[in-house]
């Protein structure tokens, strides 16, 4: 291998290094700024997230969001660590695991910290209350946006078999009152069967 060709690999491999770090650095103040603004649980962070990721990067497409999403949902743990997690994967591996991660724990570790410390303050302040029962108005609706988010991506496939699991898990849920984790359980169990069945057709 001659000297020019060396120097045109090694500028090649730089090139790219210098393109993962931007898209690590981009990663993390992705990560950092939704996770630092974002009010209401995982559900909320996770639209954020394809909002991000999906609509303006283009990192992911619209049915690998919804595989991400399921996989954050079934795993034991936060949604929101999960979530950073199949995401920061997805997008540079486990580096971009490490990143993800760090940039969505951060956030919520020191705004807890600060209101531990302040608790009482906050706990009798009329404009802190007012503020946060403003803030679960707000995350009720955006909560809505993600389950009508997921319901139209399912809907999209027209398999008439997920469209009876989402259904018979929403009654099982809201009329039933049976726990969220023996329905998840189950439906994992249907998804795997159904898996297993079509590949069987397909062969």
């Amino acid at each position: 291998m001659s000297k020019d060709d060396q120097t045109v690999i090694y500028l090649a491999m730089l090139k790219g290094g210098m393109k993962m770090q931007k898209k690590l650095v981009k990663l993390f103040i992705s990560m950092f700024y939704l996770s630092a603004f974002t009010f209401g649980g995982g559900y909320v962070i996770v639209t954020l997230m394809r909002k991000k990721f999906v609509d303006e990067y283009h990192w992911i497409d619209e049915d690998e969001m919804l595989d991400l999403v399921a996989i954050a949902q079934a795993a034991p743990g936060a949604i929101a660590v999960n979530g950073a997690i199949v995401v920061g994967y997805k997008i540079a591996g486990i580096l971009g695991i490490i990143v993800s991660i760090m940039a969505t724990i951060l956030p919520p570790f020191f705004i807890i910290s600060v209101i531990s410390v302040f608790y009482q303050l906050f706990k009798d302040n009329l404009f802190i209350v007012s503020l946060l029962d403003g803030m679960q108005a707000g995350v009720g609706a955006v909560i809505c946006v993600v389950v009508v988010q997921m319901a139209s991506g399912v809907l999209k496939l027209r398999n008439p078999v997920f469209l009876l699991i989402m259904l018979a898990a929403f009654i099982a849920n809201y009329f039933l009152r049976i726990n969220v984790i023996f329905i998840i359980l189950v439906c994992i169990l249907l998804g795997t069967v159904y898996s297993l069945m079509e590949r069987g057709h397909e062969k």
